[in-house]
């Protein structure tokens, strides 16, 4: 038996059936997006808004919109937090579970829309947990800030092209007679 998952940071539960329908805007507290901040690794989630069209297909509710952030990110070199801006489309769709049975051995072939479907039971989902997982998705885990270079000349580390010590020090002589 599995260990139920941990409460969303940013949950908004939307009744599937009946589906209201239109655009349902997510836009996190200051609590929520401080947890978000925590479970992301980020300095911070400084603002996070996402307006999302929702519309009921058959086997699934459709969910269109964009997300739109401003975190402080990390630097992958230096560590230091920097500012980034998140603007990313949201495409997904919620289908409710047990709707595709699969026999054991069977293959299956996924197509582009199968890839971002988000399960769901009972008579609600979590439209707001899905659009944190958008915000996660849509960091660089390898964003560079604004003093990666400065960091990576301090501890010697040489980027490609790039040349470091006597000899490349002789060869630059050499390149400007």
């Amino acid at each position: 038996m599995s260990d139920p998952l941990p409460p969303s940071e940013l949950s908004r539960m939307i009744k599937a059936r009946p589906l209201a329908g239109g655009t349902v805007v997510i836009e996190a507290t200051a609590e929520e997006r401080a947890a978000l901040a925590v479970r992301f690794g980020l300095g911070a989630v400084e603002a996070l808004r996402a307006e999302v069209a929702l519309e009921q297909r058959p086997r699934a509710i459709r969910a269109t919109g964009r997300l739109r952030a401003a975190i402080q990110q990390p630097c992958a070199i230096s560590g230091e937090d920097f500012p980034v801006s998140i603007d990313e489309a949201v495409d997904l769709r919620f289908v409710e579970e047990g709707q595709k049975p699969i026999a054991e051995g069977d293959e299956i072939e996924l197509k582009a829309d199968d890839c971002d479907e988000i399960g769901f039971s009972g008579d609600m989902f979590d439209l707001g947990e899905a659009v944190a997982q958008t915000l996660g998705l849509a960091i660089d885990p390898y964003a560079e800030g604004p003093n990666a270079d400065a960091v990576r000349k301090a501890a010697g580390i040489v980027q490609e092209g790039e040349q470091l010590g006597p000899l490349a020090d002789l060869l630059a002589g050499l390149k400007k007679d």
